[in-house]
């Protein structure tokens, strides 16, 4: 097998001349930052996945602390997420000065379990908040956890970051929480470039959320710079962050949801592509499946009993032959920050361990095309016999 000079992207945007024109305009309008672009495209992004409130801001990340803080957690406070997952999971409860704690995830997925979760819950009286996270599109079992932290005095916050459009029978990811946030980065399934979005139907945890995105003001920008009366009185009524999304983003934003639906559709063909092409080899473990799948990722597993190379020379390989790939994700407990605070070792969480030692994560994105699609089936496929056949 020889490499290819066509390199297949891990990940790219799919942005087309009407983000280009909305940029535009808003450029030419004389106002760039927070303003009733934003507000339009909240606006929007509320009504499409069905609740009272969404908040834009600058990053998921953000909106997770903004969460947090409006259901008050704190010192003394716990809050359990998963260890498989990206550090802004955990981070947001230290920020808030709170301890984590770590559950391993489901032995039939990625997300977390909510056994293990309940048995957690009933010896961590201190827990204040849940934080699941719906990996690579991949459905939490938001049933089992809601009941395990209602029954433990507990808030849901779903970090659906990789989640948009999932719609399941009770709404969508990221609505069946306390409150929900969604990413906006570059590589997800609709993008502002960077930014997020904090939905919920709560409207104190939304009026507490909106104070402290932008200096704990009592008025907005917007406000300010276009009333006709005191434009320049304001008042601060919280010590709050910087954390607002500008017009500039939400831009983009509000015509890449014009689009979610028939993004979704086909990043659902290239994974419909891929697991027909990967299933048959039983060398490689196809990634767990569900009607709802939002497919942010499609992160399949080798068996590396089976194969003559590890998981790191498999990517090696396939980025020789012109493949992007990644791994999601190295779990927290192997970081030195978290490892070091609580003592974790590596086998504390064995199914995340053992999930990320063999995990690859292949290019699925929309507008791949055929011949994109098929070069990483070939590049897979073959690399995965050559290995078996050595």
């Amino acid at each position: 097998m020889s490499p290819s000079t066509d390199f297949v992207p891990f990940a790219r945007p799919s942005l087309g001349v009407e983000e280009e024109a909305a940029v535009l305009e808003v450029l030419r309008s004389g106002w760039l930052t927070t303003g009733k672009v934003a507000r339009a495209f909240e606006e929007e992004f509320a009504s499409y996945v069905g609740v009272r409130h969404a908040l834009a801001v600058n990053s998921a990340t953000s909106g997770l602390h903004l969460a947090l803080e409006a259901l008050g957690v704190g010192p003394g406070d716990v809050v359990v997420t998963s260890p498989y997952t990206f550090t802004s999971s955990a981070a947001v409860a230290r920020h808030l000065g709170a301890e984590v704690r770590f559950c391993d995830i489901s032995p039939t997925d990625y997300t977390i379990d909510p056994v293990a979760l309940r048995a957690l819950l009933d010896h961590e009286p201190h827990a204040k908040a849940v934080i699941p996270v719906h990996v690579g599109g991949y459905p939490c079992s938001m049933d089992e956890i809601r009941a395990a932290a209602r029954d433990h005095g507990c808030a849901v916050i779903e970090d659906a970051a990789h989640a948009f459009p999932l719609r399941l029978d009770p709404g969508l990811a990221g609505t069946l929480g306390e409150i929900g946030v969604y990413s906006f980065y570059a590589t997800k399934t609709i993008t502002t470039g960077e930014g997020g979005m904090i939905v919920t139907d709560d409207d104190d945890h939304a009026a507490r959320m909106s104070l402290m995105r932008l200096h704990g003001f009592d008025r907005e920008v917007w406000d300010r710079y276009t009333s006709t009366k005191a434009a320049w009185r304001y008042g601060v009524a919280e010590a709050g962050f910087k954390y607002n999304l500008p017009d500039l983003l939400a831009a983009v934003g509000r015509e890449q949801l014009k689009k979610a639906e028939r993004f979704l559709g086909q990043r659902r063909e290239i994974a419909r592509r891929y697991l027909e092409a990967f299933s048959g080899d039983e060398a490689l473990e196809m990634p767990p499946v569900h009607p709802a799948h939002a497919w942010h990722l499609f992160s399949l597993r080798i068996r590396p009993q089976l194969l003559s190379i590890g998981r790191d020379e498999f990517i090696e390989r396939l980025t020789e032959l012109g493949v992007g790939c990644s791994v999601h994700f190295i779990p927290l407990h192997l970081m030195k920050y978290w490892s070091e605070r609580y003592g974790l070792k590596p086998e504390d969480f064995p199914r995340a361990l053992d999930t990320y030692s063999r995990t690859i994560s292949l290019p699925i994105w929309q507008g791949m095309s055929d011949v994109q699609v098929g070069r990483v089936i070939d590049a897979v496929t073959g690399l995965s016999r050559e290995a078996r056949g050595r």
